[in-house]
């Protein structure tokens, strides 16, 4: 979809449909304010007889409006003052989206960033710090990411329907040219969102680890500033990856090592690391998941497609930092060659892994490639999976899992997905559940049991990442919903990209 600026007043502009938002039992102002005035009075009629619905994400579409060259306004219900918030800000604009998307307009002029929430809060940065990024430049981005991200429809395998209404086309949004960063910022995190969401519905026939190496050298082959390198699994063993190899040598589809790096600043930058799971279907391998829901598993390389997502939002706004994204794709299946409960197997790292359960297989690809990451001396490693089904329990499906043992780095990764509002929350990393993971036969095992499932998941990632500035996101529970049809959500792409935002500032 193609974004851009116009400032051109609201009851002037030629557009298939304007969007603005109304609070309830509030004053109209900006381009609603106009929009009142050259219609001498009608949009104020209309709320004030109930027929335009005021109510949070309330959606009420207006047709020739006397004074209004646009065609149609969509009127986006605000809800009451005092309980505005960025959260509730940034709903309305999905919901103004989803409503775009599913109504036979394909152009749009988008006032919603006008609308400020009353007790906004500040924006935080990674760092703690009020962001650069103000409120006009916050409102205005997270406008257009929400209304490209909602503008997204699955039609790979599923041709539209010749009745069906197209998706927008273009979306122009009241603003000068002052806010074109945060357009740019917005242009990249959208098509970083869309790529995630793409590769998670993708279905795993289409979807394996060949398919996703191909979409990493699409990408390199993009922008002058990446490159790739795809390692098979000869030299992944050359490399000793015994623990990722053994997850993918039950599948036909061999496992591939995907590496995409970004140079936006000097060679001597130290890089920010991102390490996907990329495990394109798990059946449980021979410790088998049950029947129902098992065609959900082609999500559980939602971790990979948001690294993946991230990085291309980055290399799209070029972004003055160094990035490496790391995949481990693998499938992980149950046939003769497929490795077992009671095997022992040995690291990347040398560190040796008892396996009780195939189905805690996650933790396997990353532990390899977490340790071949740290040749990059990277100056922070962030591994992203749907590593555990605990973490839904958890925190549902509205927030995504951080742990790390250093507090800044899961302060600025909260704070990132405050401001992208996909938020994360911190769970403990202490030492205390270590034990958990204790092996007779091994140096670890690779579960630890029932209790704090996410926690031990992530405990034993951090033996692999000994030394680093490293921090373990659990989005089991936020890059699809579990039991719906509404397939991915991309996330956490925004998260991530506000993460690098922050850290290029």
């Amino acid at each position: 979809m193609k974004f851009t600026l116009d400032t051109t007043p609201a009851p002037e502009l030629g557009t298939a449909c304007l969007v603005i938002g109304i609070f309830e039992h509030a004053a109209l102002h900006g381009s609603a304010e106009l929009i009142d005035q050259a219609s001498n009075g009608a949009l104020q009629q209309l709320i004030d007889s109930g027929d335009i619905n005021t109510d949070w994400k309330g959606t009420t579409m207006l047709h020739g409006l006397e004074g209004v060259v646009a065609k149609r306004i969509l009127v986006m219900g605000c809800g009451e003052t005092e309980k505005f918030s960025e959260v509730r800000y940034d709903r309305v604009c999905g919901s103004a989206g989803v409503f775009l998307r599913d109504h036979a307009t394909t152009s749009a002029h988008i006032c919603l960033n006008e609308v400020e929430a009353v007790k906004p809060g500040k924006v935080m940065s990674g760092t703690g710090q009020e962001a650069g990024l103000d409120q006009a430049h916050w409102r205005l981005r997270q406008a257009a990411v929400n209304v490209g991200r909602a503008n997204y429809s699955y039609t790979a395998t599923k041709a539209p329907k010749d009745d069906d209404n197209k998706p927008l086309v273009s979306a122009s949004f009241n603003a000068d040219a002052e806010m074109e960063l945060a357009l740019a910022e917005a242009r990249g995190i959208v098509k970083g969102y869309l790529r995630s969401m793409e590769l998670g519905n993708l279905p795993p026939n289409i979807c394996n680890p060949a398919f996703l190496a191909e979409q990493a050298r699409a990408i390199a082959n993009d922008y002058e500033n990446v490159s790739v390198e795809i390692l098979d699994k000869d030299e992944m063993a050359q490399l000793k990856m015994s623990a990722l190899l053994a997850v993918g040598q039950g599948s036909v589809n061999e496992p591939k090592l995907i590496v995409l790096k970004y140079q936006g600043s000097n060679e001597n930058t130290r890089p920010i690391v991102l390490v996907g799971k990329g495990i394109t279907f798990d059946t449980g391998g021979i410790s088998l998941k049950p029947g129902p829901n098992m065609e959900q598993m082609k999500f559980d390389m939602g971790g990979a497609a948001s690294v993946i997502g991230a990085f291309e939002a980055c290399a799209d706004i070029q972004l003055p930092i160094n990035l490496i994204c790391i995949v481990a794709a693998a499938e992980n299946m149950p046939d003769g060659n497929a490795y077992r409960p009671g095997d022992v197997l040995t690291s990347m790292s040398g560190k040796t892994i008892e396996i009780l359960n195939t189905d805690a297989e996650g933790r396997l690809v990353l532990c390899d490639a977490l340790t071949y990451s740290q040749r990059f001396n990277p100056a922070a490693l962030i591994d992203v999976a749907t590593l555990t089904g605990a973490c839904v329990v958890a925190l549902g499906h509205h927030a995504s899992a951080i742990m790390s043992k250093h507090d800044d780095l899961a302060k600025q990764l909260i704070d990132a997905g405050q401001a992208a509002i996909d938020r994360g929350w911190r769970l403990p990393l202490w030492d205390d559940y270590q034990p958990q993971l204790k092996s007779t036969f091994a140096d670890m095992r690779n579960v630890g049991g029932m209790a704090a499932g996410s926690i031990t998941a992530g405990c034993f990632l951090s033996r692999f990442t000994k030394g680093q500035r490293w921090a373990h996101i659990d989005c089991a529970g936020s890059t699809w919903i579990w039991g719906g049809d509404k397939g991915s959500t991309g996330r956490p792409v925004g998260l991530l990209s506000q993460f690098l935002i922050d850290q290029a500032s």
